[in-house]
């Protein structure tokens, strides 16, 4: 899905309510956004079924799970071309700590968002990483030491109030 769909205020509300609680029981997420639980529960069926809801997680603490250090790497390829963006995308993909890769525009090609246990986990990836590229690449990388904020939640509708 790449265009806009036409989404209602309820529609939007349900989404907001659902990005922050998505274990929300239909009953009480009808009764935020004013419906019934059966009109609740087809629209939010129709909002996965549209692919406005693409799915449903659970939110780790990385800590807890052994994953505390977050890393963000630049890539700048030695040459570009629509075969090595996609051979590059190809790599990427297969790279489990890889959480987020972005093709961008500006002074490097890809920024890569990794989580890993520890700095010989950096190491190692980094490495995989350019080993696995189709061409030679530069790279930079930067080792998050505090984290500001971390939201997965999209603001939807107009903005209110601004600074």
């Amino acid at each position: 899905m790449t265009e806009q769909l036409e989404l209602d205020s309820i529609d939007l509300r349900i989404l907001d309510a659902l990005q922050r609680e998505g274990r929300i029981t239909m009953s009480e997420l009808g009764e935020r956004v004013g419906l019934s639980t059966s009109p609740c529960s087809q629209r939010v069926k129709r909002l996965e079924r549209i692919g406005v809801i693409a799915g449903y997680h659970a939110k780790l603490q990385p800590a807890a799970v052994g994953k505390s250090v977050l890393v963000f790497v630049e890539i700048t390829l030695s040459a570009k071309s629509e075969p090595i963006f996609k051979k590059v995308r190809e790599e990427l993909e297969l790279l489990p700590e890889v959480l987020e890769c972005h093709l961008v525009s500006g002074s490097f090609d890809y920024l890569v968002k990794a989580r890993l246990g520890g700095m010989n986990e950096y190491r190692q990836l980094l490495g995989t990483i350019l080993k696995r590229l189709p061409v030679a690449a530069q790279s930079n990388s930067y080792v998050v030491m505090e984290e500001i904020k971390d939201s997965p939640v999209l603001r939807l509708g107009p903005r209110s109030g601004s600074r």
